[in-house]
């Protein structure tokens, strides 16, 4: 038996999420069945992130356990042919000890949210980015977003259904950046609650937008109260970007 850590990436457009569901097509599902069809084990594949419906990962890590006496390269390239045609890739993929685990040994989870800054609509990021097309003040969003670093209840920025056992968590940075008409939410973090990305994004447009001051956001995150919260952008913005080990 070896664990093998993978480095996958896919587009989450077509799917239910990361874990595997009765009600779609997950990612897990996709690489488990194809594991199979490769090895001809049952296998489960642990993640970094359990990803929802529509978001993206351009480096998850995960790992699974295989009998089958086999290389990494072997295992990634493998696999990557049964999973064709779904949109998921394996980029790398190493053979770790049994006590490495994707999910419980990851010390920081780092996500990325892209907007699209601009009045026509999308053509070529359609399902990848998402179109603002009031004129967003990215410098005003990040001296904003400054107040959310640290340890904090974000009750506000978490979704009702969140099954965290605390609201506290600590984020370790946040910034954003413009690059042309793309405006770039990278944040970094041990953990988040369930939606408090792209919560905390969907405030920080109301910032941009000049909406909101960077005052009202800070009270926002002190008032713990889901109601306080902004919008809550689109999943088609948010990418899972690195787990670190």
């Amino acid at each position: 038996m070896a664990r093998y850590k993978l480095i996958l990436e896919y587009d989450g457009t077509d799917f239910v999420g990361w874990q595997r569901q009765e009600n779609g097509l997950s990612v897990q599902a996709v690489l488990e069945d194809a594991a199979k069809a490769f090895c001809g084990e049952t296998v489960t594949a642990f993640a970094a992130g359990r990803t929802d419906a529509g978001v993206h990962a351009l480096a998850m890590a995960v790992h699974m356990d295989i009998e089958k006496d086999v290389s990494a390269d072997k295992v990634k390239d493998a696999i990557n042919q049964h999973m064709r045609p779904h949109p998921v890739a394996i980029l790398s993929a190493e053979e770790v000890s049994e006590d490495f685990h994707a999910r419980f040994s990851c010390v920081r989870r780092a996500y990325e949210y892209r907007i699209v800054n601009r009045r026509a609509p999308l053509a070529l990021d359609a399902g990848r980015a998402w179109r603002v097309p009031q004129t967003l003040d990215a410098d005003a969003m990040h001296e904003a977003a400054q107040c959310l670093v640290g340890k904090h209840d974000f009750t506000t920025f978490r979704a009702s259904a969140c099954q965290s056992d605390s609201p506290v968590k600590t984020l370790d940075e946040i910034s954003v950046s413009r690059v042309g008409e793309d405006i770039f939410i990278r944040c970094a973090a041990r953990s988040f609650l369930h939606h408090q990305v792209r919560s905390m994004t969907g405030s920080l447009v109301e910032v941009g937008r000049g909406k909101w001051r960077a005052r009202d956001l800070n009270e926002a995150l002190k008032a713990a109260d889901r109601t306080r919260c902004g919008q809550v952008a689109p999943a088609e913005g948010l990418y899972f970007v690195r787990a670190d080990y």
